[in-house]
């Protein structure tokens, strides 16, 4: 049962707001272990726990084209529609963000500008289990094709019999990522940090995963690896007026709950009556869900919250900061300039977050447990690094000379003011 609390004081939301915590405690020593491993050993090390935790133990790792052929030739024209079908949505959006580089004159004679540049070596962790994620496979690998990193490669963990799901491999092939390897959890992070004789060194690692993946994660982005963002378990936030149709919003709620037991899901009201609907349908809706267990799980750790005024909603949006945000008010468009914390937010009643999470063209890679408030969502910028230039002429030296030799010597770096000097001074 999703809980209901009616008209909290606001003291209280900070608890209200408290999200499952993520205990890598029990994790992190086997994760640790299995990374350094790996480190050390490579692909040996590798190719171990391939057979240990997966039960696979092909000695080739890297999917071969007529892998690619059989994956497309076996899904029905229905998916493969549907896969081309986001996929030109996401690259729409995202083409339409490319960065643009510009010439700036600070001052006479001064000219700076930006230039990004594609990381070159970028490698996607895609889930498999109970949940394959080919959707994810669109979201990184078309960001990474647009932005020009050279080198994009796939780590996707294999059945005992060295098969995955085929939609992740036609989804990669739709993507322009002709390189798949098979090797999942914290085991396929390393490979990626490190690399070794089969798979490459990624210069930043992108991709959800479970407890494993994301502690591997964690502790190689403190040896120096980069990765996408900090990631914690699905959430969505709701905040429904009178006009709101709980049928939809309980849909939406079941949406991000049936993720994972640690999912959260909150829903926000400013009337009674529509907390109780919602609350009512979201239990009837849970028992038409083949993933209910899960769902139900996820639900214990969520909550609907009856306020007094709309404005108390956004106020207590923005300090949870969601990484879903959905508004299914009639005024939402105006609401929505009042949002200043969220990964992504949803208009409306007939924009759901799962439209998000395939097809509508935005990205649903995004900032959980918080990490909103600093982190944004994975785009085309997340593929890049930005280089700065700068070309003074003798006069733009000349007339920036005084203001840096004064501070350089107030700084006491003298060196730095003899620079401008030798430059200026007859």
């Amino acid at each position: 049962m999703i809980q209901l609390i009616e008209n909290p004081k606001k003291e209280t939301w900070t608890a209200l707001m408290k999200r499952p915590e993520a205990d890598f405690k029990d994790v992190e020593e086997a994760v640790r272990s299995i990374v350094d491993d790996v480190r050390r050993n490579g692909t040996n090390a590798l190719k171990k726990y391939n057979a240990i935790l997966d039960g696979f133990q092909g000695e080739t790792l890297l999917l071969d084209e007529k892998t690619f052929e059989e994956a497309e030739n076996s899904l029905d024209d229905k998916l493969k529609n549907a896969i081309r079908h986001a996929a030109r949505n996401i690259e729409k959006f995202h083409t339409s963000n490319r960065p643009k580089n510009e010439k700036v004159e600070t001052q006479n004679g001064v000219i700076c500008w930006k230039k990004q540049l594609a990381i070159e070596n970028v490698g996607l962790y895609i889930p498999g289990g109970t949940a394959p994620l080919f959707s994810t496979v669109l979201m990184l690998g078309i960001p990474a094709r647009i932005a020009g990193s050279k080198n994009v490669f796939i780590c996707t963990p294999p059945n005992a019999s060295g098969k995955i799901n085929p939609a992740i491999i036609y989804a990669a092939k739709v993507a322009g990522v002709t390189k798949i390897y098979l090797a999942g959890g914290a085991q396929a992070i390393a490979a990626m940090a490190y690399g070794n004789t089969e798979i490459p060194k990624a210069d930043k690692i992108f991709g959800p995963g479970n407890r494993y993946v994301t502690a591997a994660k964690n502790l190689v982005s403190a040896s120096g690896v980069a990765i996408d963002m900090p990631a914690g378990p699905s959430e969505v936030l709701v905040i429904a007026d009178e006009q709101a149709n709980q049928r939809f919003v309980a849909s939406d709620l079941l949406s991000q709950a049936e993720h994972g037991i640690d999912s959260q899901v909150i829903c926000l009201c400013i009337s009674s009556e529509k907390a109780k609907d919602i609350q009512t349908e979201t239990m009837n809706l849970l028992n038409e869900l083949p993933r209910k267990e899960i769902a139900a799980k996820a639900l214990a750790n969520s909550r609907i919250i009856v306020l007094d005024k709309l404005n108390e909603t956004i106020d207590f949006s923005n300090l949870y900061a969601p990484e879903h945000l959905i508004l299914a008010c009639s005024d939402a468009e105006n609401l929505a300039e009042k949002i200043t914390q969220a990964g992504s937010v949803f208009l409306g009643n007939y924009s759901p977050e799962s439209a998000g999470d395939y097809a509508s063209g935005t990205n649903h890679t995004l900032p959980t447990n918080g990490f909103a408030r600093a982190y944004s969502g994975v785009s085309v910028d997340s593929f890049m690094k930005n280089i700065t230039f700068q070309q003074l002429s003798k006069e733009g030296l000349n007339g920036l000379a005084e203001t840096v030799i004064t501070m350089a010597e107030a700084e006491g770096l003298d060196a730095h003011a003899l620079a401008i000097k030798v430059r200026t001074q007859k």
